[in-house]
């Protein structure tokens, strides 16, 4: 049986749950209810919880399962596919997590390789096989983001996966040439989530199966109608992710290398930006927020660049 048989396939474009947090820094979970459904209706290929935005670092286990049940009520009630972030840099917090969530029944748990100390090949697949066990049939997704302690070449990335046939996705970052290349001979059996605003070149050159879309933090349904053009247009799909990432490299990219904000701040920022659901730009303590004025004056900005994305 081959990795194929054995990794059923998952992509498209995938909306990430972001969190409303309140000034007293509580989760606003009526605001995320409101969240989850203005999602569905856009009518998203899924969503997912607790990536690097939904802020899965910084939530009491009590808060997670809050989070995941609502997500997953909501969702199977609309037949909308969801995936559950698991992450956690402690391993057995997360393999606990992993467990919780299995219960849920999300079409995959996405987990993160543990973080305090990076781990050696052997180590890592030491983890996933132990993730998977209590993942109890759950397929699993790799989230290998380029600010972990260890980021994992396509050869290191394939070879670990290859261990443990019940991971059939990673999140990771693309590159250039070279790297599609490296990807096509290594991650050929692996549902590949590159950047959102790398998503039709990671189409064009038949890597990408979908994306955990940052697009879809600005315009989840922008980003929809975007994804389903890519089989049909390319070319028109490439014009319009050069104009995104212009937008992203003007406007959002500084506040990270210029000020410091975190990734789930530029994701909530995109968020404010599109100014579709109630998430507002606030980040829990000890992490920055960038002001919500900052978002009002980027959202002209944003219809006049990108007017694709606001039909």
């Amino acid at each position: 049986m081959n990795a194929k048989t054995l990794r059923p396939a998952i992509g498209g474009n995938w909306a990430s749950l972001l969190l409303p947090i309140a000034a007293d820094d509580s989760i606003e979970f009526d605001k995320l209810g409101e969240e989850i459904d203005i999602l569905i209706d856009a009518g998203v290929d899924g969503i997912y919880s607790n990536g690097t935005a939904g802020e899965f670092h910084n939530q009491t286990e009590a808060e997670f399962d809050s989070i995941q049940a609502m997500l997953a009520e909501r969702c199977k009630a609309s037949s909308t596919p969801f995936v559950i972030g698991a992450c956690q840099p402690d391993p057995l917090i997360m393999l606990n997590r992993v467990r919780r969530a299995a219960v849920l029944d999300p079409r995959a748990i996405q987990v993160i390789l543990p973080d305090w100390w990076p781990l050696n090949d052997a180590e890592a697949v030491d983890f996933l096989k132990r993730a998977a066990e209590a993942a109890d049939g759950i397929p699993l997704i790799l989230y290998n983001p380029p600010h972990a302690k260890r980021v994992l070449a396509p050869k290191d990335l394939g070879m670990v996966c290859a261990a443990v046939s019940e991971v059939i996705g990673i999140k990771l970052a693309d590159g250039d040439a070279c790297w599609y290349v490296e990807a096509r001979l290594y991650l050929s059996g692996l549902s590949l989530f590159v950047p959102g605003h790398h998503l039709a070149t990671g189409t064009k050159e038949g890597v990408a199966a979908g994306s955990f879309s940052n697009v879809a933090c600005l315009s989840p349904r922008g980003a929809q109608t975007w994804t389903v053009s890519m089989r049909n247009d390319i070319d028109a799909a490439l014009d319009l992710e050069r104009r995104i990432c212009t937008f992203m490299d003007a406007h959002i990219v500084p506040f990270r290398q210029e000020f410091g904000y975190s990734n789930a701040a530029l994701d909530k920022l995109l968020s404010a930006i599109g100014n579709w659901g109630p998430v507002g730009t606030r980040l829990r303590f000890p992490y920055r927020s960038i002001d919500m004025a900052e978002a009002v004056r980027l959202r002209r900005i944003a219809r006049a660049e990108l007017p694709d994305l606001f039909p």
